[in-house]
């Protein structure tokens, strides 16, 4: 199960297209809100939940996504419940990804130190220890992938199923989808 934590304030679009991408590559996904059936997004879009944070199970996860936009971070920040997820996601070695403002949160907990890691052009300074990549778009390292930018949505996806199900099945997606940027 890939879970895709939305907290509200979250950028809709590092949302919903890297999670429409792993569903389309026959992964598991679920999106999660923080507390109750619905979230709203930085642009006054609401998205109905599959899950609450409450539900997540580690022992079933794969993947837990942290989709950017500056008040969902924050939002998911000061989360006490999503700090312990998160850090115990990793002690579980289970893959972790960020996208565009998202990463800062995995380098607050001290996760991309020594990593490869790109992040929103503002949020690097803000990357810790992390060996930045400003001109990737999308960047694996470890059990860690982080993304660029919202503009970056497609390319963060087709990482996280790459990274999951392999490079032949995100290339049958990419072809698929007609992206080619």
């Amino acid at each position: 199960m890939v879970y895709v934590l939305l907290a509200p304030g979250f950028e809709e679009s590092e949302a919903i297209v890297p999670t429409d991408l792993l569903r389309q590559g026959g992964l598991e996904t679920a999106l999660v809100s923080l507390s109750g059936p619905t979230v709203t997004g930085g642009h006054n879009i609401t998205v109905q939940a599959d899950l609450e944070l409450s539900q997540v199970d580690l022992d079933q996860a794969e993947m837990i996504v942290l989709p950017g936009g500056g008040v969902g971070v924050e939002n998911l920040w000061n989360s006490e419940a999503v700090s312990q997820l998160i850090q115990e996601a990793a002690k579980r070695n289970i893959w972790l990804a960020a996208l565009c403002a998202g990463p800062v949160l995995l380098a607050r907990w001290g996760l991309l130190d020594g990593r490869k890691a790109t992040s929103y052009p503002t949020r690097h300074d803000q990357l810790g220890k992390a060996e930045v990549l400003p001109q990737e778009r999308a960047v694996a390292d470890g059990k860690f992938v982080t993304g660029h930018a919202c503009g970056s949505s497609f390319d963060f996806g087709l990482k996280l199923v790459e990274v999951l199900r392999g490079k032949e099945v995100a290339d049958e997606i990419n072809g698929r989808i007609f992206y080619y940027c």
